[in-house]
């Protein structure tokens, strides 16, 4: 069930336990890739996750609306890129799990597109675990997906190759090329173990890390495949985990 389409009845009928909660990010990804990237896979993840779930066991799983801004400064430099600082970005999951809690959803799962927000989330679902009425852990999709994860940039393969099988008509094609020429192979800028650059213009002109090109929508259809299934695993430990 998606929460934003349901009635405040329909939602007092369902007793859900179960939540997903879907975070990203509005930054730049190129200039081949929207900026709200990050915010659909990771509603495309829950979404999948929430159907497969409800559709194997018999327990409803609630999709909350996605908080679409993240903590994204390290972007800030490339046009429409909006940012919280942590500590507002941690207060907003708290509260929108806390709100969750409220209405019997104490079960959270956080499901994150955007690697800025990785360090706040493990931080707020530790504190909201501990301190509130509620349980709550960090997934990050790109994190679950095999062998795959090592080749994780920003803009490349992978997030280029889900958006061609989720979202194929909002990948510029035609600016591939452009991404692919002034594009990095690896995030920061490197000396002895040390990242030196604390913003990506530092180290990608044009914003991406990876190829774009080499990601087609049948990556994108087994990166959705493989996430959903490790979500659907974390959801039944979530589920039977007694607090």
């Amino acid at each position: 069930m998606r929460l934003a389409d349901a009635t405040w009845p329909e939602v007092a009928e369902t007793n859900a336990e179960l939540a997903l909660l879907p975070v990203g990010s509005t930054e730049q990804h190129g200039p081949h890739a929207p900026l709200g990237t990050d915010s659909l896979h990771a509603e495309s993840v829950a979404e999948r996750t929430a159907e497969q779930y409800e559709a194997t066991h018999d327990e409803p799983c609630v999709v909350a609306p996605t908080l679409s801004v993240g903590v994204s400064a390290e972007h800030r430099a490339f046009p429409g890129t909006l940012c919280l600082s942590p500590d507002t970005f941690r207060s907003a999951v708290r509260e929108t799990v806390g709100s969750l809690a409220q209405h019997g959803m104490r079960r959270v799962v956080v499901v994150n597109g955007h690697g800025g927000n990785v360090d706040a989330l493990r931080e707020v679902t530790a504190t909201i675990s501990r301190e509130d009425e509620a349980y709550a852990v960090p997934f990050t999709w790109f994190e679950a997906v095999g062998e795959h994860s090592s080749r994780m940039g920003h803009g490349g393969e992978l997030e280029t190759a889900l958006l061609r099988y989720t979202y194929p008509d909002l990948v510029r094609e035609d600016r591939i090329a452009e991404a692919r020429e002034r594009a990095v192979d690896r995030w920061g800028e490197w000396v002895s173990g040390v990242n030196l650059a604390h913003d990506s213009v530092e180290f990608t002109e044009n914003g991406v890390v990876g190829d774009p090109g080499a990601g087609d929508a049948e990556l994108g259809a087994e990166l959705l495949e493989l996430a959903v299934e490790a979500l659907c695993e974390v959801l039944e430990a979530v589920a039977e985990r007694d607090l």
